[in-house]
């Protein structure tokens, strides 16, 4: 696992060595093993690296073939490649290394851009071909690894830069800074910002399972999807579940062991839940040995996962390590806050970075189970997608005056996970209109609240509603079931923009690797193949996986109520973090520049600290935009 950045000048003049040396310093913590740069002129490449695999010297990137008219840098890993090295050396190539990299090498100079189609990984890389004198980039197919761009044009020149972070990409004098507002009004809401939107105008992301290409005789750069899970019926399986949760079982175990090479120590992130432990279970299984696994506990017992990890650990004899950890320091949530180089709201970022940072304290690959959830219809969501479908038949007027009503009568809630709060989302989430019912579940901010609290700058601005991104997504959704499309939203839209991007930023950050064997598209697609049934049935979410591996798993993992992993956020605004949130909200830039209105905000808080409503979620939103506004403007 590494870091990659690059300039390409595409006017021909000659690229700034000091500042490629910057962006590849700003990269240091996810390769801090070897730096290296490849300097042609007005094109430039480099590398910061975290050596997993061949640790010797002849694995050094960028690297290039025997001729050095292609050069690549790469960050990831590639399952395959021992596969792929056959059969290239079949057709006559020969390796000077035992790395990934010279396969990615060869696949392209073989194959050109259907290389891609080939790799099964995670991955995001960029082939330089001096022949063509074209920029070949890719990142695979979940958006695992990240790839921020801009081409910067004017009249004196044009230049195309890239790099794994936000924060290494600004390094570049020329990035593009106009603030995107469509954006960030969209993040309020949803915590994260989707590809290929920055918080930039002309700063992209990569989308997942997409290629670019960018040349000397080309003024724009072509983008292309190469890949897509499909739900359509026309894959559908129609072999018997028990079939199935045997080829299930060969599929994940198969996923786990390609994800176990490695020539450095790795271990397993174990949280006690379904996914992680059934990992962990054929890790033990493949290894004969004990897994290191790990944990993180922290004082709030709601939110605390620590027990049932290590119930789970005893079950399956594991190296258990377990650190108690304090998540509600304010100081370290505005120093992971800026890690990500732009708004990021997923407050389980908190404890996502400390038990990476544990974790690469004793490994350097570490194993997880992220991607079940949206792969095999896991999260709560989806059930009540299916139960407010089945209420379709009343009209929404009445729905909504019924669950009104209803919702008068309730009293305050503290917190969304109270048992009135989620009462109060089900009746509300029952009243939506299916159009706007997905949207409406997975809103922390809704339109009409924003612009309580919005000030003239964003009053200024044409932005348009954050609906507009899902019923994109859901006219293009390959499955005809509603539950599945609102998967296939997810796996498009919060699985790369949100978990994977505060799953890439909390390890990398400590040099630590994280592999998810419920990604590989093997997986994915067979889970995708299956009838909605196979996976959900009456209230039990992700049965076939459950089924499919239920002679290894503990009794504490069978019978155990899914666990978001979060922190109460809730609380500590009304305690802990009370005073200095404010300090922020109500007296940072976000108000002085005119982003915000101060009395809108004071209301929120006010109303929130009252505990009569939760409003912890625009809140942090909020918080998460103050902070990096005050960073980076």
């Amino acid at each position: 696992m590494c870091g990659i950045c690059g300039i390409f000048n595409i006017d021909g003049s000659e690229c700034s060595k000091q500042t490629l040396e910057k962006m590849n310093q700003a990269l240091i913590h996810r390769g801090p093993d070897q730096k290296g740069i490849n300097f042609q002129g007005n094109i430039a490449l480099a590398h910061s690296r975290l050596a997993i695999i061949d640790l010797s010297t002849a694995g050094l990137q960028p690297m290039q073939n025997k001729e050095k008219t292609i050069t690549v840098t790469f960050n990831g890993e590639i399952y395959n490649y021992q596969e792929l090295r056959k059969e290239l050396q079949a057709s006559g190539y020969k390796f000077k290394s035992e790395t990934d990299t010279e396969v990615i090498i060869y696949l392209y100079e073989k194959y050109g851009s259907s290389c891609v189609e080939k790799l099964n990984g995670m991955f995001a890389f960029a082939v330089y071909n001096s022949l063509t004198d074209k920029l070949f980039l890719s990142v695979d197919r979940f958006g695992q690894k990240p790839l921020y761009y801009f081409y910067y044009k004017s009249d004196s020149c044009r230049i195309f830069a890239f790099s794994s972070e936000l924060n290494s990409l600004s390094q570049h004098p020329q990035m593009p800074k106009e603030l995107n507002y469509q954006a960030i009004h969209d993040f309020l809401s949803l915590q994260c910002i989707h590809a290929p939107n920055s918080v930039y105008k002309n700063v992209h992301k990569l989308p997942a399972a997409h290629w670019m290409e960018i040349s000397q005789s080309s003024d724009d750069c072509i983008v292309k999807r190469y890949w897509n899970l499909s739900f359509d019926n026309s894959v559908k399986t129609d072999v018997s579940y028990s079939k199935a949760s045997l080829q299930l079982r060969e599929l994940v175990v198969d996923s786990v062991k390609k994800r176990l090479m490695s020539d450095v120590p790795l271990g397993a992130f174990l949280s006690g839940g379904l996914d992680s432990t059934i990992i962990v279970a054929i890790m033990r299984k493949i290894l004969k040995i004990p897994v290191k696994t790990f944990t993180i506990s922290f004082n709030e017992k709601g939110y605390d996962e620590s027990q049932y990890a290590r119930e789970s650990a005893d079950f399956l004899e594991t190296e258990h390590h377990v650190k108690v950890v304090n998540p509600s320091d304010f100081d370290l949530l505005q120093k992971i806050a800026l890690q990500f180089g732009e708004p990021f709201g997923d407050s389980s970022m908190l404890p996502t970075y400390l038990l990476s940072q544990y974790t690469g304290e004793n490994v350097k690959v570490a194993l997880s189970g992220d991607g079940a959830d949206e792969i095999f219809i896991g999260y709560y969501r989806y059930l009540m997608m299916r139960i407010a479908s089945n209420f379709d038949f009343i009209p929404h007027i009445a729905r909504k005056t019924v669950a009104n009503a209803i919702m008068h009568l309730l009293p305050g809630y503290e917190d969304e996970r109270s048992k009135t709060g989620k009462l109060r989302r089900i009746l509300d989430t029952l009243s939506s209109s299916r159009q706007g019912r997905y949207l409406n579940l997975i809103n922390r901010f809704s339109e009409e609240s924003k612009y309580k609290i919005y000030g003239p700058i964003f009053n200024e601005q044409k932005i348009s509603s954050t609906q507009e991104i899902f019923d994109r997504l859901l006219s293009n959704a390959s499955s005809r079931n509603y539950v599945e499309q609102i998967s296939e939203c997810d796996i498009q839209s919060y699985l790369p923009g949100d978990i994977l991007v505060k799953v890439d930023i909390a390890s990398m950050s400590h040099s630590l690797e994280v592999r998810s064997p419920y990604l590989d598209h093997n997986v994915a697609q067979f889970a995708a193949s299956l009838p909605l049934t196979f996976k959900q049935k009456g209230k039990q979410r992700k049965r076939i996986l459950q089924d499919a591996f239920s002679d290894i798993l503990p009794p504490c993992v069978m019978n155990r109520k899914k666990m978001g992993f979060g922190v109460p956020v809730a609380y500590w605004l009304r305690s802990s973090w009370r005073e200095q949130a404010k300090e922020l909200l109500f007296y940072g830039d976000g108000v002085k520049k005119g982003f915000f209105n101060k009395k809108g905000i004071e209301r929120m808080f006010d109303l929130h600290c009252s505990g009569k409503t939760d409003c912890s979620y625009p809140l942090w939103s909020m918080l998460m935009f103050e902070i990096w506004l005050a960073n980076s403007l």
